[in-house]
């Protein structure tokens, strides 16, 4: 692993949601960034653990590399919309007949960077596998900040497409005064000795 170049992920948010199967069957396909030799897929109850597996062997076992973790949800999909068949009108149907469903586990990789990427080893190179799920899934969002080279980058990924994003820094709250508007617990005559 090359350690002159600096990599790291500042911000991130994700709303990520797609199949199970389809994730699996993602991965299965998948070219991992350089570092990473594998992707280790772990289901504790309802918590799937994505693992990278470093392609340097000096990395000891005990060294926590980059994950992703997601929340497994069973969602009834519809072959066809419920909403769609109210609203078509069907004159020579005198029964209404059921639509055809099934459940179906989802990954859903939501919420900012620390629950959804954790640890420092080959994070940046994690993050680039989760912008691959993120182009593969069809619902969700993922935005992210990152630095590569010195360089800060913005991503954007909306429904399995990348959009443009731009970083924008502005104003934060002013720090003078904030001294002086809390409470002075030292001289508090409600607290005694």
């Amino acid at each position: 692993m090359s350690t002159e170049e600096s990599r790291h992920v500042y911000r991130l948010h994700s709303t990520l949601e797609l199949p199970l199967e389809d994730l699996r069957d993602h991965l299965e396909e998948a070219k991992f960034p350089d570092g990473i030799e594998d992707v280790e897929i772990t289901r504790r109850n309802n918590t799937l653990i994505l693992k990278a597996v470093a392609e340097d062997q000096s990395v000891s076992k005990y060294t926590p590399t980059a994950q992703l973790k997601a929340s497994v949800t069973e969602n009834r999909v519809y072959e066809e919309e419920p909403d769609e068949r109210r609203n078509s009108f069907r004159w020579d149907e005198e029964e209404e007949e059921e639509i055809e469903s099934e459940l179906v586990e989802f990954a859903a990789f939501k919420g900012d960077r620390e629950t959804v990427l954790q640890n420092s080893l080959l994070q940046y190179e994690m993050f680039l596998v989760l912008c691959e799920i993120a182009e593969a899934a069809e619902k969700g969002t993922l935005t992210a900040i990152s630095e590569r080279d010195g360089e800060l980058e913005a991503t954007r990924i909306v429904e399995g497409e990348q959009r443009p994003a731009d970083i924008e820094v502005v104003e934060g709250p002013r720090d003078h005064g904030s001294g002086e508007t809390g409470v002075n617990w030292r001289d508090n005559k409600f607290i005694s000795d």
